[in-house]
């Protein structure tokens, strides 16, 4: 097996053992805002394990340490590990990616610069194993000419990077782990000092504890380089959202939070592998709005650099929604009405599939207006609980015909079967005073 020059930085005295915590102050308040204000951004997991057309990191079949479950992968490891002595993606154009997030109404684009199989598109200078290496026919920094793409294109930059290295000597080595600590803190350095600005930072730690990346000291290390940067709970710390995967997540206001998914089956690429319904992906979006949560829905770029014509399609069409009624999701709230809880769903039909039942959608809100997303309409109307402010006006963004009749008692939607959306029947409502003061009004019939 050919060997690879890994890095270690000096220990600088911290070591990796248990130290004193600091509690973690997270991202100031306006950062974060303004990535909840984005709501929708694009993921891309892409790397040489798009030759294969297999899953990144899980198809290598080497071991795993850390992992004791889980299906074994099917691409030997001397194979994996050397995909990238023929990655070539000659077609690659960061600037056509950015501008199709665009197409699509993403607001922020996160990508792996490292997954669990080690191998970096990014220029390390800490192992030979990633996309600069001499050995790799591509040879250009990807990490580079993407991040500079998304300021040239006002998209904003967001980092997923891998704690788990499978390809790592050092990585859960016994003592050698204290070495491989260094190398991912030194690596995190390099992307936060080298790429930045950066909005947003995806770990992806596989539910390990803190102490396995001394994470205390690796987030002080990340605020002190990048103040405004809002990291995930996927250090073994909570830092400052959470990452509902490959299913919505539930409504939650009291702290951030977003779901990942994929737009086709796995998150790298798949050849012949279609992406989800447009419903299912709208209504995705509208669920995590009216949960108040954000969306991120992963592509997997093909070999040669391009996104499949089919997903690239489906993207812009979810643009085309979005630019007609994007006042609805952007920048916006979950509530107050909420729809009933999806606890009563079995975890195993959990996903971006919309429950059956009595789940009708949910709305989100802004200023003195609120936005009911009828997703599936009840009969013979949508009977909502009252609310403490008056209906001064009210508009259909969506759909048409409809009658909204406030009284003490409910707040009632009505609109004929031709005149409500199939996808999203949206009303706005314009209120008399604030719609933030409107306590959470879950329904419950």
């Amino acid at each position: 097996m050919t060997r690879r020059l890994f890095v270690s930085l000096p220990l600088a005295g911290a070591g990796w053992s248990a130290q004193t915590v600091t509690a973690d102050p997270g991202a100031p308040r306006p950062a974060i805002e303004r990535w909840r204000n984005m709501r929708f951004g694009m993921f891309i997991h892409w790397g040489p394990v798009s030759i294969l057309g297999t899953e990144i990191g899980w198809s290598r079949a080497g071991e795993r340490r850390g992992r004791k479950e889980g299906r074994p992968g099917t691409v030997p490891v001397e194979i994996y590990d050397n995909l990238y002595r023929m990655f070539n993606p000659v077609k690659f154009d960061p600037d056509e990616w950015v501008h199709l997030a665009r197409q699509a109404g993403m607001k922020y684009m996160v990508f792996t610069t490292k997954h669990h199989d080690g191998f970096c598109n990014f220029d390390s200078q800490l192992t030979d194993y990633k996309i600069t290496s001499p050995k790799c026919p591509y040879g250009r920094d990807i990490v580079r000419m993407l991040s500079d793409a998304c300021r040239r294109g006002g998209i904003a930059w967001g980092v997923y990077y891998s704690q788990p290295d499978w390809h790592h000597p050092d990585y859960l080595n016994g003592e050698n782990h204290k070495r491989y600590i260094e190398y991912l803190h030194g690596q995190v350095r390099e992307l936060l000092t080298k790429y930045g600005p950066t909005t947003v930072w995806f770990f992806d730690g596989l539910g390990r504890p803190a102490e396995d990346w001394d994470a205390p000291r690796l987030i002080r290390m990340m605020r002190q380089l990048e103040p405004e940067l809002v990291i995930n709970n996927r250090a073994g710390l909570p830092a400052d959202y959470d990452t509902p995967e490959q299913r919505l997540g539930r409504f939650q206001n009291h702290r951030p939070w977003e779901t990942c998914a994929t737009l086709g089956s796995q998150w790298a690429y798949k050849p012949e592998d279609p992406p989800k319904p447009l419903e299912v992906c709208i209504q995705a979006l509208v669920t995590c709005a009216v949960r108040d949560g954000n969306l991120l829905l992963n592509v997997g770029p093909r070999p040669d650099g391009l996104i499949e014509p089919s997903h690239a399609q489906r993207l812009r069409e979810i643009g085309v929604f979005l630019g007609k009624v994007g006042e609805s999701i952007y920048a916006t709230r979950g509530g107050p009405f909420v729809a009933p809880d999806e606890d009563r769903i079995p975890p195993a039909a959990r996903g971006l599939v919309l429950p059956e039942g009595r789940w009708w959608g949910g709305s989100t809100h802004r200023e003195n207006l609120i936005y009911l997303h009828i997703l599936r309409w009840p009969e013979p109307a949508l009977r909502l609980p009252p609310i403490p402010r008056k209906i001064i006006a009210y508009r259909a963004l969506t759909g048409s015909g409809m009658t909204v009749k406030q009284s003490e008692s409910s707040v009632e939607i009505q609109a004929p079967a031709v005149g409500r959306h199939p996808v999203d029947t949206i009303v706005r409502l314009e209120l008399d005073g604030p719609a933030a003061t409107i306590p959470l009004l879950r329904q419950t019939d």
